[in-house]
Order: structure tokens, then sequence, then C-alpha cells
């Protein structure tokens, strides 16, 4: 069982209960949720480093929001993604038939609303995935490592599986090798962007406190992360009038993740849900519900906590 974190023994009881709902699912987890006011936390093998997939685009969206702030990129400069250059992904620019002329504050915005891959890589083009990992060090940003692009995630399995989706899945599931070593680079924790709960928490924390890059850089990520369209995961249970939830998901074959802060009448919960399952169908809505009711359990545990 991954290591249980909780502030008192109710919370490590819900901990441990989140550990044995995924167990059941045959999923792998890595949790952690935190009351950014009170300081309580609960999670799961919050220091496991696993492939972030999409969630990735949240420190690069960081990174061109402080560069534009510090006024060395212009948001309004208009970037042309052709139809034949533009990374794959089933939604926005990455989707579209014809070539896109776009700004580069509105790639921002397609790259985290809608998690538009095309999008991300356009700006990976203005600020490389070394630039953002170094940027990340400057600001003592730990347990986070950006090292590709997004396209390089799908030609990783495509690689050594093709375009068989069948393939690449299982390949997923049994291509692992120990210490997180994997045969698909863009699941492997040593090649692939990688991260932790804690480390995601972190830096939302930082970025919800105004404590990382210009103030007007982070105010922009919350403001984009607050547009995310998805609301299969964290937010599913969690949809309501006096609820706001800024997030990000992230998706790659066996990977079904998704980060966000959660603000409510009682406080501020930051969340990272971070999951690889053990099997090979597509579609697995019965662990975007897991995530889903974990966020929901973590966030009502802590509300709790605030209220007594």
């Amino acid at each position: 069982m991954s290591p249980l974190v909780g502030s008192d023994r109710g919370l490590i009881d819900l901990a441990e209960a989140t550990a044995e709902r995924f167990r059941d699912l045959q999923v792998r987890i890595a949790f952690l949720a935190r009351d950014l006011d009170a300081g309580q936390e609960v999670g799961v093998g919050v220091d496991r480093q696993m492939p972030l997939a999409s969630v990735a685009k949240v420190p690069l969206a960081l990174v061109v929001a402080d560069r534009i702030a510090r006024g060395e990129i212009d948001p309004a400069a208009n970037m042309t993604l052709t139809a034949d250059e533009r990374s794959y992904g089933p939604f926005g620019f990455s989707a579209f038939t014809h070539d896109v002329t776009c700004s580069v504050a509105d790639l921002m915005l397609m790259m985290l609303s809608l998690s538009d891959n095309a999008a991300a890589d356009a700006l990976f083009d203005e600020v490389s995935p070394r630039e953002v990992d170094e940027q990340l060090a400057e600001w003592g940003v730990e347990g986070l490592r950006v090292r590709h692009r997004m396209q390089p995630m799908y030609d990783y399995a495509t690689r050594l599986a093709g375009h068989d989706f069948a393939l690449a899945t299982q390949l997923a599931v049994e291509g692992r090798r120990p210490g997180g070593r994997h045969v698909i680079d863009s699941l492997d924790v040593e090649r692939a962007t990688v991260g932790s709960p804690r480390a995601c928490v972190d830096l939302l924390e930082r970025v919800w406190r105004d404590e990382i890059a210009k103030p007007e850089a982070t105010a922009m990520l919350r403001e984009s992360m607050g547009k995310q369209v998805f609301t299969h995961r964290i937010a599913a249970d969690l949809l309501a009038d006096d609820i706001q939830l800024a997030g990000k998901t992230g998706g790659f074959l066996t990977l079904r993740h998704e980060i966000a802060v959660v603000t409510h009448p009682g406080g501020r919960v930051a969340i990272a849900v971070l999951t690889d399952s053990d099997r090979t169908a597509r579609i697995q809505n019965d662990v975007d519900l897991a995530v889903a009711a974990t966020a929901r359990d973590a966030v009502e545990a802590l509300a709790m906590r605030r209220s007594t």
C-alpha cells in the first residue's frame, strides 16, 4: 500500500478508504488534498512520481504568463498553426482541418480550457520544455519536471504500437518496469514530464497565494484554469452555485488525472489526483467517478474540520 497522509486519525482513515476504492478498480492512485488556509491535508502516495500528460500544460501556462507579465512575450502576437504540422489531439485546434492563426493569449486559453495539444506545442515553440523546466527550478519548484512537448507523448507510443490504440494500451499496462521505468518513453518517469501530487498541490498553493511568478501571471493562470470545460472528474460531484473550480485534466492511455483548486463557502482546497489503470478499456467512467468521489470526500472532510 502507498503511504497514507492525514492531519488526524479521521483523515488517515479517509486516505485508507481512498486507497481501497482505487485498489478495487485495479487503479494505481497518487492523491493529495490540502486546505490552503488551515493547512490540513489528506492523501495517498503523495510523493509518487507519475507522468503528467496534459497536466503539464499548467506549468507551461505559468511560465508563458510570467513572460507576458514581464513584457517578454506579446499576448496579442499572432501565431499560425498549419494543418500539416499541428500536434495531434482530439480537441481544439488539433482537430481543425485548416490552418489556424491565433494570439498567444488565446492559445493559452485554448490549451487550458480545452486541453488543446496544438495550442500547447505552439506555446512550447515560444518557451521550450527545457526553459520551462529551468524556470520551475529557479522558482524552487520541486518534484516536477517538464521534459517534452505534447506531440512526443503520441510519437513514443506509435513508435511501438503504430496507430493501434488497443495495442498501445496493452503495452502501457504490460510495459511497466521497476522504479517507474517503462517501455513507452512517455510513461517512463526518467524520460516523461512527471510530477507528484505534492508537487502539483504545492504549485497550486503558490499560484493561489501569489507566491510564484508575477502576480499578473498567477491571476491569468487562475482565470484560465477556471474556464476548463471538462467536468467529468474532480468537478463531477462538486458542481454547485456556491462552489468555484479551477482545474486541469490530463489523460493518456492508462493515465487519468486532474489537479484543481476548489473554492467553497468554507475555504479553498487544492487537489491533485493522479491515476494509472491496470485495465485496458478505452472508456473507464468508473475511474472518473472515483476521482470525483475522492475530491468530494476530501473537500467535505477538510471543510468539516474548519467548522469545528
